[in-house]
């Protein structure tokens, strides 16, 4: 595959964004910055991957012309993107282009556009409907949103992050999208524990269960990926609990924009608020299930 003359760098190097930024380098392209708040995790990936672990937004915007940014919620995006901090990416967002890859509120995405584009940059969300494992092979499923011809000049690079890259509309519109994927995923998250729970408290066999709801109308993708760690009681985090909760809120929240009332995301949100409360907000949503198998210790 044709390497790009492109500078990249890279915000927030967690899970998702030091995977990224892995598969990029395998495919040739050339990472000049990392940077994070963990410190430790930013040296770390910066070492394994030949490039600099910048002290600041800023320094990564400085070097790099293509930046990924994959933060952990509004607040943090708000923070990198300030127009009054020296140290966010604004300081240099002329010319660059910045690939908005976390899950946030709308309006954020929004905003961030608008204050990038003031600056002489351009900005597009990426929302990414996968985890950690795709994100590495490079087969994430992208969403994205932004001005049409951003999108068509971030797009050679994009696919070689994803196997499905669809463009949804113009900024916010895929983070609206986003929301809406992990508050459906959220709620068959919960529901799974909840027939899991009951179904070991009346004696039944679990993979014997299992089996049942995969070739019924029970099935989900969830079953798939989350079922067996329900069972097990194997939490290994793929996509954290807090960020479940998150995300659910972000969709109650356009709810409510909406005029509509949605029990069952309410009582999901509940079940991952308690869950974040019990200090088990970094285990995986599968964790959900601690809440409702009755010999367990949240019980």
């Amino acid at each position: 595959m044709r390497k790009s003359d492109s500078r990249i760098g890279f915000v927030g190097v967690g899970r998702m964004g030091a995977n990224m930024a892995r598969r990029l380098r395998d495919q040739q392209e050339t990472i000049v910055a990392v940077y994070d708040r963990d410190r430790a995790t930013a040296t770390d990936l910066a070492t394994e991957l030949g490039c600099e672990a910048a002290a600041t937004p800023a320094r990564v915007a400085e070097l790099a012309d293509i930046i990924f940014t994959v933060v952990s919620d509004d607040a943090a995006m708000r923070q990198i993107f300030s127009a009054t901090d020296t140290e966010s990416l604004i300081h240099h967002a002329k010319n660059r282009l910045f690939m908005n890859c976390a899950t946030l509120t709308p309006a954020v995405h929004v905003d961030v556009e608008t204050l990038v584009t003031q600056h002489g940059g351009q900005s597009l969300e990426a929302c990414m409907a996968s985890s950690i494992m795709q994100a590495r092979q490079g087969t994430l499923y992208l969403m994205c949103g932004g001005r049409p011809d951003v999108f068509e000049s971030a797009k050679p690079l994009l696919e070689k992050l994803s196997a499905h890259l669809r463009y949804i509309g113009s900024a916010g519109e895929a983070a609206k999208v986003k929301a809406l994927v992990n508050m459906v995923m959220n709620c068959n998250t919960a529901a799974l524990a909840e027939g899991l729970g009951l179904g070991a408290a009346l004696g039944l066999d679990l993979t014997m269960l299992r089996d049942i709801f995969a070739q019924t109308g029970a099935a989900s993708r969830v079953l798939e990926t989350d079922g067996e760690d329900m069972q097990n009681r194997v939490h290994d985090c793929y996509f954290s609990a807090a960020h479940a909760a998150k995300d659910s809120g972000i969709a109650l929240a356009l709810a409510k924009t909406a005029a509509l009332t949605f029990p069952l995301a309410q009582a999901t949100y509940d079940q991952y608020l308690r869950l974040v409360a019990l200090g088990k907000g970094e285990l995986d949503k599968s964790a959900v299930s601690e809440l409702t198998f009755k010999d367990r210790s949240s019980h």
